[in-house]
């Protein structure tokens, strides 16, 4: 850890001043010097990157995690951080501090051309093999809606996916996130993104304690998806090589070394004419020589 140190004051006109008079008005003192030390954290345990901007973000989702921990202030927070117990409370920090937005067929067009392009040249190129091998990978999966969406393609665009060696790794550096898409229950109101067709094969009404209805998916997607907690700045236990790869709204929250290490890293584990899906407002132009764009935010990668 690099050490704590509690706020100094500075000039009446200096920033930290300003900052002081907003976090008067706050339930917990929060200035600056807090955000930069989280920030600085979060940084280097997980290379996510916020801004400045995130200071507001950051003070209301932390303040919930001060209540459940009684603490009156944010200097004890950031000593907590700094601390023994430190290593566990930073897996909530992480949680808390990931944006999890997400919802099924989000970005339409990258399940249309996984299902009539890259699919088809798939079982084409595999047709003789005795149980042909697919592999697609999840990278920054949420809460699920994403890999059961391409679950919900692999079953309705290959026939006889059971005679397929067919997996879909789903990752997520949020452990609550993997544990909810895990479980597979869904609000009743978000399968109105789900085509009607599909919406009668793959999911299932079932009654809670909850408040309502909840929607479950279908043992048939379960089957072929394996949820796991990653990191991905850190070192990746997969080897590949993988048919697709959905990388989307993940990219944003690095900086430039940390998008290029993660791209080269998914380059290394794409076979030649794969294909990589990245969010609607990343890009790879500087970042990376080893694939061509072929789609809006569908890049394909570039023969070895």
């Amino acid at each position: 850890m690099v050490g704590y140190l509690s706020p100094t004051p500075k000039s009446p006109n200096g920033r930290q001043t300003r900052d002081a008079a907003l976090s008067d008005r706050r339930e917990f003192r929060f200035d600056r010097n807090h955000f930069d030390f989280i920030a600085s954290l979060l940084y280097r345990l997980a290379g996510i990157h916020l801004a400045p901007h995130k200071i507001e973000m950051m003070y209301s989702r932390l303040a919930r995690r001060l209540r459940e921990l009684g603490l009156t202030d944010f200097d004890a927070y950031c000593a907590r951080l700094d601390g023994e117990s430190g290593e566990q409370e930073i897996r909530f920090l992480v949680n808390a501090l990931t944006t999890n937005l997400t919802s099924f067929f989000r970005e339409r067009h990258h399940f249309d051309h996984l299902g009539s392009v890259v699919l088809p040249a798939v079982r084409e190129a595999r047709a003789q093999t005795p149980r042909p091998r697919l592999r697609i990978w999840s990278a920054g999966c949420s809460s699920g809606p994403e890999p059961y969406t391409l679950a919900m393609i692999l079953c309705d665009r290959i026939p006889d996916l059971r005679r397929w060696d067919a997996r879909i790794l789903a990752t997520d550096i949020d452990t609550h996130m993997v544990t909810t898409a895990k479980q597979g229950l869904y609000p009743q109101e978000s399968l109105k993104t789900i085509p009607a067709a599909m919406r009668d094969r793959f999911t299932r009404r079932i009654l809670t304690d909850g408040d309502g209805p909840m929607i479950s998916m279908a043992d048939e997607l379960r089957r072929l998806i394996t949820f796991k907690p990653l990191n991905l700045l850190e070192p990746w236990p997969m080897r590949g090589p993988f048919d697709a790869i959905f990388c989307r709204n993940v990219l944003i929250y690095f900086d430039r070394p940390g998008r290029t290490a993660v791209i080269g890293n998914f380059a290394d584990l794409l076979s030649s004419d794969s294909f990589l899906y990245l969010g609607h407002s990343e890009s790879l132009y500087g970042v990376s020589g080893s694939f061509i764009q072929v789609g809006p935010t569908i890049y394909q990668r570039t023969t070895r």
